[in-house]
């Protein structure tokens, strides 16, 4: 056995998961940014909580309010053809079942499934015109988060990682908080780093198990795994590391795992304290919705975004919906039927989230987003669902540098395509870096020859959202 293999073994189960995630604060192989000052500019934001709707939350019966459906209702009008990405033949022009009003100071019209975002409005900066280039869920939910239809590619969260490192020497960089009936769709694809050092990957915690991080501390049916024979493994590892680097005294690499098995130390008392919801008020609770079932597990896990955020994690990604047919927002049965449970399931735990930051001044500092891969058919399938659609969808952004109660680019009278203001996740990404105090354009990594970046050749910041 090689000195490395004995360091990993030695080290136990989660002296592993911080050697293979939380690397992130020895800087190798990363630019060398000031942690909260931006890589390329001064930053507005400092850390970022990403909400993702897993299957494609529909547009107009949430937020792009299309009065022009109802007049059109059950006219045959959409494409002849069944297009790409498509699960059956268009039907006729399908109305929203619900009801539109025009909230706050700003009018946005927001559907009767989100009667809670609706309050906060005037906190929320509008992106009415999102176009995907797919209408298939794996490479949507890849384009959204990496910038690339395909996988190997580094997602923004595991960028940020890259570009600017951690705020915490106690917590991982990059937290991904999927939902505990299961991860979305391309399974652990969406947080990888893809060509990047394997360190910004993704930390996924499951919040719905037990054990929220797995081997954080030894099993109770090995009595001779205490305190003490931690500290004596420690000290042997002491000798063994004074000794080679005494050998190689130019080699970086064994004291930067030297460091990793400190963090682990330090998360050992850190990580239990930040998924202890236990220390919160009841208040507070009751706020998130974690005294009612349907709001109970994405309540938990914003609410615990907010805590990892408060303790440094610069990055935490919040998922709402597993892969497959049921229980997400890929509404194809019925829309009257599937989308308000999962809308529900969201709606008080955002605002909430929204609610909590402004009040403890995080908002500031903080940029909060919500988005989806694609959005769906102003046309029927089946009754009344809707299919996949990329040619528009909606997604928001709050915080830190967003103007608030703003809106930027408009869909067609179906909200069908795109018409004015449309932007790609390279313009959002774009603007999401440029918020962290990083040009998406000078953010590079050569690879396979090639200078990738999470924009590809594309993207602009959208300025009209900046405040």
């Amino acid at each position: 056995m090689n000195r490395r293999s004995f360091l990993w073994q030695s080290g136990g189960g989660f002296g592993g998961l911080a050697m293979s995630h939380l690397l992130a604060s020895d800087g190798l192989n990363q630019p060398q940014a000031h942690l909260n000052g931006g890589l390329h500019h001064p930053a507005k934001a400092k850390r970022i909580i990403q909400l993702f709707m897993t299957g494609g939350a529909s547009p107009m019966d949430t937020f792009d309010y299309k009065p022009e459906l109802a007049r059109l209702h059950g006219q045959n009008l959409g494409p002849s053809e069944k297009q790409e990405g498509f699960t059956a033949k268009p039907g006729a022009i399908l109305k929203s079942p619900f009801e539109f009003k025009q909230h706050g100071q700003c009018g946005q019209w927001v559907s009767s499934v989100f009667p809670h975002q609706a309050k906060y409005v005037d906190e929320l900066a509008f992106l009415m015109a999102m176009k995907s280039k797919t209408n298939v869920h794996g490479p949507g939910t890849y384009m959204m988060n990496s910038g690339f239809l395909l996988p190997g590619f580094p997602c923004l969260g595991s960028w940020a990682s890259y570009a600017l490192g951690n705020l915490s020497e106690n917590l991982p960089t990059f937290v991904v908080l999927p939902d505990s009936k299961g991860l979305p769709y391309n399974q652990r694809g969406p947080f990888s780093s893809g060509f990047l050092p394997a360190v910004h990957q993704g930390t996924v915690i499951k919040t719905g198990s037990h054990e929220a991080v797995p081997d954080l501390f030894a099993s109770k049916g090995f009595s001779f795994t205490n305190p003490q024979a931690d500290h004596a493994g420690m000290a042997l590892l002491n000798q063994i590391n004074q000794a080679h680097a005494t050998k190689h005294p130019d080699d970086s690499r064994l004291e930067s795992r030297i460091r990793s098995y400190e963090l682990a130390a330090k998360m050992q008392l850190s990580a239990p304290e930040a998924f202890d919801l236990s220390k919160e008020t009841q208040i507070t609770k009751k706020l998130y919705g974690l005294d009612q079932e349907i709001t109970r597990d994405f309540g938990q896990r914003c609410l615990l975004a907010r805590r990892l955020c408060e303790r440094g994690t610069r990055f935490v990604q919040v998922w709402s919906g597993p892969q497959g047919a049921t229980d997400n927002w890929d509404n194809h049965g019925s829309i009257s039927k599937e989308l308000p449970p999962i809308a529900a399931s969201v709606d008080q735990p955002i605002a909430a989230l929204i609610h909590d930051l402004k009040g403890r001044g995080l908002l500031d500092d903080t940029l909060l987003i919500w988005t989806t891969e694609f959005g769906r058919t102003p046309f029927a399938q089946g009754g009344d669902g809707r299919d996949h659609n990329g040619g528009s969808f909606v997604s928001w952004m709050a915080g830190a540098g967003v103007k608030a109660g703003t809106s930027y680019g408009k869909s067609d009278d179906w909200g069908y395509q795109t018409e004015e203001g449309t932007t790609y996740c390279y313009d959002l990404h774009a603007t999401i870096l440029h918020l962290l105090g990083i040009d998406h354009q000078k953010l590079t990594v050569r690879q396979n020859g090639i200078d990738r970046r999470l924009t590809d050749v594309h993207g602009h910041v959208i300025q009209e959202i900046l405040s």
